[in-house]
């Protein structure tokens, strides 16, 4: 997914409990289906950072010369003011956009 052309707040939201408990029936429930996809936004967020940023790195060997590149600068600074990884979950899961599961309920729910 590109994160890039998502349109959420980048500031903290004060957000309806009542909504976010919808789809699941439980808080709790809802809060660890966001931590969860919250994280993989993270790695991967970071994961491309990471690759962007070591094209323009220069191979040093000498610990005391650091070379400031302004292109690494740039791209740090573009995904430093990207939306972070909590709130776009936040968006994803009010959307409807995030597939969840819980198999402990599944096997409840299936006579025996």
């Amino acid at each position: 997914m590109d994160f890039k052309k998502t349109k959420t707040d980048t500031l903290a939201v004060t957000r309806n409990i009542h909504e976010l408990m919808e789809p699941t029936n439980n808080l709790y429930e809802s809060v660890a289906i966001l931590s969860k996809r919250a994280n993989q936004i993270g790695v991967e967020l970071k994961e491309e950072l990471t690759a962007k940023i070591s094209e323009f790195a220069i191979p040093n060997d000498n610990l005391e010369e650091v070379f400031e590149n302004r292109e690494q600068i740039e791209i740090a600074r573009y995904y430093e003011n990207l939306p972070k990884p909590t709130l776009i979950a936040i968006q994803e899961f009010l959307k409807g956009q995030i597939h969840f599961r819980n198999p402990l309920k599944e096997s409840m729910a299936e006579p025996f």
